[in-house]
């Protein structure tokens, strides 16, 4: 927008004449078809009364409102040749425009204009809209300067200002403006626009107190009945995470409830693996009538849920309901949908439901491509991706993510590298810790140790523990033991107290007969306090899932398991099965660890699908943990002995067992 557009020129152009009323003997109807069509100048002037600024004020923000900035910016000009009078009410509508056209030259002939007239700092609206203007602008140094020149500005100013804050990213600023308002002001200066400020500048910055504190004042300012304040109280403790969880329900379980508070409630429970929590909201949600119905957004939440849990049946029925309510088209709910099935197991069905998505952005592709890579699909994820670049799409950042992931777990090593040089050649994407991850992976599956470890000590960012860990476990597969205590001490370092950790490193020191490490590993388990968490196992039976711990006898049915699993054992060990002792790290005897590694949970849950599934139907299995050296190695006997397909989805990948073999070559 050039900055001449909204500056009136000397003298105003004349007005059009009216058109002439001509008379004919011709049919009424004939006389409409060949009237000539009024100009659009002469329709605007049939709208606005040109002596009454507000006219002029309405007219601009009409036009504004329409989505025509420019139109709106030109129907300013022309309210100052029409009338100077329209300066006042039409300054700020005038400003949003420059706002909404993101013209910073039409913002500062305004803000110039808002100067010469007395309107800047002294109007309250014109400075809120000056700011707002600046702030979309992305200046917000110059919005601040602005600010800064109004002597006393009110509740609204300093709203507009700690909105322009968090919408520049600028979250402690706006939360430093918002105390500064409350201090000054005292809590009574707190209306719905700043508490909504407030918490979404909350919601972003890891201090979860922050957003404790501001419910407490919202709560003594009487905002929390306030159904749009309470659902972003209840989205910033969302975004808290886990560490939230209670004070979002219980501020749920007081707040009066909308469709958007049973979905951010759900999705909250979803998102941190709380999927069985989220399945029994979304019943409540169900049966609680009063208007309360799901839409794309609840069934998106639920999917996640399933997707978390390995659900299939349950993820089925969900689906069932997207086609339903005409949702399969949609993009956000099938690429949930992509997700869900891809998660549990069944990527042909995702890619079904990938094909019937309409408008498929980004995202749906990248879903696409990960859900083939998770399954060690890589060529297939690599076809996807080069369809995506066919119809002209730009991968981003988190498609590249998906391709050098499925590089990874498909070991296809000359297209990892290569499409990792593109990603920054060709398309200028510097490689985050996610990438840099994928490769080391792939570089360590291929035995390329040298290589994954001098990558990352040339990386531009600091490796977390996952890169170092997949370094460790590719020293188990190749036997490295140098480089392999190298990875470890930088993990204990970063992690101390993961016992994953101390197992893989036991286990490469017992595979190369150094006994004497393996003793000082299970001396330093000890003397750290190391304990393993809790592993589990969950397996979905007839639509049901069923969970199962270490040891667990607290299922109904734990006797008749138990009977099955060592009976299996027995034909296992005439098989060639022998347990692997060195996934053991307590100080027991080796009777002792033989018994322990025959009570682990996926062990447990796989004899359970066994006694309680039909014949030829695939077992899905979910671990929480890295599913141990052991129980891959008894799960793959299994397969042979009993024709059946298990795949297990643990916490590095999924492992699909068939015929006494494993998708994963081994190496996970």
């Amino acid at each position: 927008m050039a900055a001449a557009s909204v500056m009136p020129p000397p003298h105003a152009d004349p007005p059009p004449p009216p058109l002439a009323a001509a008379r004919s003997p011709t049919s009424d109807a004939q006389r409409r078809r060949d009237a000539p069509t009024p100009s659009l100048h002469a329709l605007f002037l049939r709208a606005v009364d040109p002596s009454r600024p507000s006219s002029w004020s309405a007219a601009v923000a009409d036009l504004l409102s329409a989505g025509d900035p420019a139109a709106a910016l030109a129907a300013f000009a022309a309210a100052l040749r029409a009338n100077p009078a329209a300066l006042r009410p039409a300054l700020p509508p005038a400003l949003r425009a420059a706002a909404a056209a993101a013209s910073l030259a039409a913002g500062r002939q305004l803000h110039l204009l808002a100067l010469r007239s007395g309107l800047f700092p002294s109007d309250a609206y014109s400075a809120s809209a000056l700011l707002h203007m600046y702030h979309h602008c992305a200046r917000p140094h110059d919005a601040r300067r602005a600010f800064d020149e109004i002597p006393a500005p009110n509740p609204v100013v300093v709203t507009a200002m700690a909105s322009g804050c968090v919408r520049n990213s600028l979250v402690y600023p706006a939360l430093a403006i918002f105390r500064s308002m409350v201090a000054s002001d005292s809590a009574g200066a707190v209306d719905e626009a700043a508490a909504l400020v407030a918490l979404s500048a909350s919601a972003r910055v890891p201090d979860r107190g922050v957003t404790g504190g501001i419910h407490a004042l919202v709560a003594k300012v009487g905002l929390d009945a306030n159904a749009g304040v309470a659902n972003t109280m209840l989205d910033a403790y969302a975004k808290g995470g886990g560490r939230d969880l209670g004070a979002a329900r219980k501020l749920f379980d007081m707040m009066e409830r909308d469709v958007v508070s049973w979905n951010t409630m759900i999705a909250l429970y979803a998102q941190n693996g709380l999927s069985a929590e989220a399945f029994g909201l979304y019943s409540r949600m169900l049966n609680v009538g009063g208007g309360i119905r799901c839409n794309a957004v609840t069934l998106s939440a639920v999917l996640l849920a399933c997707a978390h849990a390995g659900a299939i049946q349950t993820g089925k029925r969900i689906h069932n309901q997207v086609v339903r309510l005409g949702l399969e088209e949609n993009v956000y709910v099938g690429t949930s949908v992509v997700d869900m099935y891809s998660k549990c197991g069944r990527v042909e069905m995702a890619r079904k439901a990938f094909r019937r998505i309409k408008e498929k952005n980004i995202l749906s592709w990248s879903a696409m491509i990960a859900g083939y890579g998770m399954h060690g699909h890589g060529q297939e994820a690599l076809e996807v991706f080069n369809e995506m670049r066919r119809l002209g799409l730009k991968p981003n950042y988190i498609t590249f993510v998906s391709v050098l992931a499925a590089c990874s777990h498909a070991g296809l090593l000359n297209e990892g590298r290569h499409w990792y040089n593109a990603m920054r050649k060709e398309f200028g994407i510097e490689p985050g810790i996610e990438h840099y991850g994928c490769m080391v992976d792939l570089l360590g599956r291929a035995g390329c140790l040298d290589e994954a470890y001098g990558l990352i000590r040339e990386m531009r960012v600091k490796p977390d523990a996952a890169m170092w860990g997949a370094l460790l476990s590719a020293c188990r597969i190749h036997k490295n033991v140098k480089l392999a205590e190298i990875a470890s001490d930088r993990l204990f370092e970063l992690d101390a107290t993961n016992s994953g950790y101390y197992v893989l490193l036991s286990n490469i020191y017992a595979e190369a007969g150094m006994w004497k490490d393996v003793e000082r590993m299970r001396v330093l388990v000890k003397t750290r306090g190391v304990e393993k968490p809790p592993g589990y196992s969950s397996v979905e039976v007839k639509g049901n899932t069923h969970l199962f711990y270490v040891g667990d006898k607290r299922h109904p049915q734990h006797k008749e398991i138990y009977a099955y699993l060592d009976k299996l054992l027995e034909r296992m060990q005439e098989a060639g099965y022998a347990p692997n002792t060195g996934s053991v790290l307590h100080d027991l005897d080796e009777e002792e660890k033989e018994s322990m590694l025959r009570i682990h949970s996926e062990k447990l849950a796989v004899a359970f699908a066994l006694m309680n599934s039909a014949q030829g139907s695939v077992i899905h299995v979910i671990k929480n943990l890295r599913v141990c050296t052991d129980c891959h190695t008894a799960i793959k006997i299994i397969t042979k002995l009993t024709g059946r397909e298990i795949v297990v989805r643990d916490i590095k990948r999924f492992h699909h067992f068939k015929d006494g073999l494993c998708s994963c070559g081994d190496y996970w």
